[in-house]
């Protein structure tokens, strides 16, 4: 019966996290965001100051939510295993083809807890 009980409970939170929603991205112009990768063509930079107004509203989603919203990170840090970090490029990255950065490109840090919700919203030119 405890095995029933489980196995219940296990397939209701599974079913939660696949139903996961795309966020409210107010102005942020999620087109262009897509088809910046690593911030190569600046297009990311002109939703900078709604970003920055708004960033706080993604605090307690969790990560499926922030992939549906914004495309798939261009880059994840495991930090340990309570914490990962999604990277999103604002300026461009070194992984933009022809580009060497003289300085760290600003970007967007989604710090997510163990229950890979974001914990914490930074823009940055800081690593982790």
């Amino acid at each position: 019966m405890r095995f029933i009980q489980l196995a219940c409970a296990l397939l209701f939170v599974t079913s939660l996290n696949s139903c996961s929603p795309k966020l409210d991205a107010g102005a942020i112009n999620l087109e262009n965001w897509k088809a910046d990768r690593y911030g190569c063509k600046g297009l990311r930079m002109q939703d900078l100051e709604e970003l920055e107004q708004i960033k706080n509203n993604f605090l307690g989603a969790d990560n499926q939510s922030l992939i549906k919203t914004f495309g798939r990170p261009d880059r994840v840090e495991l930090v340990d295993k309570s914490q990962s970090f999604f990277f999103y490029f604002l300026e461009p990255s070194g992984d933009c083809e022809g580009i060497k950065s003289e300085k760290e490109p600003l970007r967007v840090l989604f710090r997510m807890n163990a229950l890979s919700k974001v914990s914490e919203v930074t823009i940055t030119t800081l690593n982790p």
